[in-house]
């Protein structure tokens, strides 16, 4: 009997994965897998002959001139894991207002539809007046197109008048968001799950540092490992719940995420935001727990065992 086989699909910029998968595929054989690796948009893949299909360094599928065909190919995929159904909802930011509604705090956000015809004075009116702010385009993976700027600065607000009008010009969606200052003081938890289990968490130091603009480029980050708290497993537990309410909303039923990356953020007042839900390129930090690769390999093993 041949050992069952799992492709894990990733991009032109990592056609061997990026750097934090790459014991991913040993991993796998140790388990009875055989692995493959493969580009989502490569069209002399076989997909149908690439038994279960693990998303993980697809991360120019937020560009615009390839969103609508990785939409398409996520459904053409016989077994794809994550769900193309959650792939949908998840690479458009747009489901952080379902889950504010849920109940999840969020960062209070101005959308920027790029069906309205902002003029760029309609633009600037819809920016913060004082502190430092960010926009991002609400499709968008890996920070590309990510900028803060500072609201009493001229320079910087024409920076993000310019950046915003660019997104909107090109048919995306704008998110303005006031920059966290709790962000600079205690980075950013994210807390990773398999198969529905915390497997580990890591601290994120700041990205969006004040000098930082706006590219098309992905962005490194500087993560450290260490246990989560009980206050933040438990925000954790909350998003999750929201989450797979939203699944079920639109999927008619709920399932089983095989990775799932929650990204929060102290509020300074005991509390916390939901900055993001990563479930389709999710950087997992594997490389920051001894324990996170096998948790991962174990996590795929289950699904395709099962």
């Amino acid at each position: 009997m041949t050992d069952p086989v799992v492709t894990l699909a990733t991009s032109k910029d990592y056609p061997e994965l990026d750097e934090d998968d790459r014991g991913l595929p040993d991993a796998l054989r140790q388990r009875g897998i055989e692995p493959r690796v493969a580009v989502w948009d490569d069209p002399e893949v076989d997909w149908g002959d690439s038994g279960t299909v693990v998303l993980r360094s697809v991360r120019d599928y937020a560009v615009t001139r390839t969103y609508a065909d990785f939409l398409a190919w996520t459904r053409s995929v016989p077994r794809l894991l994550n769900q193309p159904d959650v792939v949908a909802w998840n690479s458009d930011k747009h489901y952080l207002v379902r889950l504010a509604e849920l109940g999840v705090p969020t960062i209070p956000t101005t959308w920027l539809e790029p069906g309205a015809g902002y003029s760029k004075h309609q633009v600037h009116t819809r920016f913060p007046a004082y502190g430092d702010f960010v926009v991002k385009p609400a499709i968008s993976s890996g920070g590309r197109g990510t900028g803060r700027y500072t609201a009493t600065d001229a320079g910087s607000r024409s920076a993000a008048i310019s950046d915003a009008v660019h997104h909107l010009g090109r048919g995306r969606s704008v998110m303005v968001q006031r920059y966290l200052e709790e962000v600079d003081r205690q980075g950013e938890v994210s807390l990773v799950y398999f198969n529905g289990v915390l497997s580990h968490a890591v601290e994120k130091d700041p990205m969006l540092h004040p000098s930082f603009r706006a590219t098309d480029e992905v962005h490194g980050e500087e993560v450290a490992a260490r246990d989560p708290s009980e206050q933040e497993w438990l925000w954790g537990e909350r998003v999750r719940k929201a989450i797979h309410t939203l699944i079920k909303e639109t999927s008619g039923r709920d399932v089983q995420l095989l990775f799932n990356r929650v990204d929060v953020v102290s509020d300074g007042r005991g509390g916390f935001y939901l900055m993001e839900v990563s479930l389709i390129d999710a950087a997992l930090y594997l490389g920051t727990s001894s324990e996170a690769l096998d948790g991962f390999a174990d996590a795929i093993a289950q699904r395709v065992f099962w």
